[in-house]
């Protein structure tokens, strides 16, 4: 693999850091990519973190600045970039999987725990957005995983067969899969999978949090980057499929009696999906509502993330 070894991060580099790039590989062959953060001031073996999303962005984005943070704050971090995306291997490209996504969380973890300077006993995982869900069902399955945040969430399982507040009726869902399948039909004739129109180009009378999706990716003063995807291209149409029919959440409660902490924005669309997995989840949980904060305001906004919320909880429980 042929990584970038320049700095083309969306967030200043730290010098209270050091960072290298690694690779690893997952149960399914794939080959990852991530940034290691490691902090220069503290005494080995570190408690470690694994951090990933939000869902179509890298490592170079907000998972990135979540995972460079914390180890100013005393952990050894581990920012990857999911299959199939971004610097990561897989093809086609740009295709998700609740399945192998969840198992990318896994296969970071045993990065960091084959580390010399981390304790492999302490290590937690940070998941943002739709992969604050994948997060959650790695945590369930997975017990080498002590602690979990999940930042943002989103149950990316439950917006695709449900749609957005679970609006989706059974007629539309059947007509969604049937258009999926002619779509497989499509992709097996022509022997590759079609892909949608380029992220977030706006044309008008959009959502207010599909506008604010695209002040983040698409700002090159805040969020862009070219190997995104939900800056610079599209996901493949057939997409939705597994996500349609394989619920993320299932065994949420089987976190339990490893710590949960879910942090969301009061004025976000997306604040059901963590109130939802809080009443689910078996307690010690804890749902912290950050005060005037919309959904993309926990990709960057330094000023809103609660970082020393996120270190107290990681101190205590890794």
């Amino acid at each position: 693999m042929e990584l970038t070894q320049d700095w083309d991060k969306t967030f200043p580099k730290s010098d209270k850091v050091d960072h290298r790039k690694v690779t690893f590989t997952n149960r399914y062959g794939i080959t990852l990519a991530g940034d290691l953060y490691t902090p220069k001031n503290g005494k080995a073996p570190f408690a470690a973190l694994v951090v990933s999303g939000p869902f179509g962005a890298v490592k170079e984005q907000s998972s990135g600045l979540y995972a460079q943070t914390m180890a100013e704050r005393g952990f050894v971090t581990l920012a990857f970039d999911p299959s199939y995306t971004g610097e990561s291997s897989g093809e086609p490209r740009n295709v998700a999987s609740p399945d192998i996504n969840s198992e990318d969380f896994s296969a970071a973890v045993d990065c960091l725990g084959l580390l010399d300077n981390v304790d492999r006993e302490r290590i937690g995982i940070i998941g943002i957005c739709g992969f604050g869900g994948m997060a959650l069902n790695a945590a369930a399955v997975d017990k080498r995983i002590k602690a979990v945040v999940a930042s943002t969430m989103y149950d990316m399982s439950r917006v695709m067969s449900k749609g957005y507040f679970d609006s989706t009726t059974a007629q539309e869902r059947t007509e969604a899969l049937e258009q999926l399948g002619r779509q497989r039909w499509e992709d097996a004739e022509k022997g590759s999978p079609a892909y949608g129109p380029v992220s977030l180009e706006l044309q008008g009378g959009e959502p207010e949090f599909v506008v604010q999706y695209a002040a983040y990716y698409k700002s090159k003063d805040r969020g862009f980057h070219p190997r995104a995807i939900n800056s610079n291209a599209a996901w493949t149409v057939t997409n939705p499929l597994s996500f349609m029919n394989m619920p993320l959440l299932s065994y949420i409660d089987e976190i339990s009696p490893r710590p949960m902490l879910l942090i969301h924005g009061e004025k976000a669309h997306s604040r059901y999906f963590s109130e939802s997995a809080y009443e689910a989840a078996a307690e010690p949980k804890e749902l912290v509502i950050v005060e005037g904060a919309t959904h993309t305001d926990l990709y960057d906004q330094m000023d809103k993330i609660p970082f020393d919320k996120i270190t107290g909880f990681f101190t205590d429980n890794l």
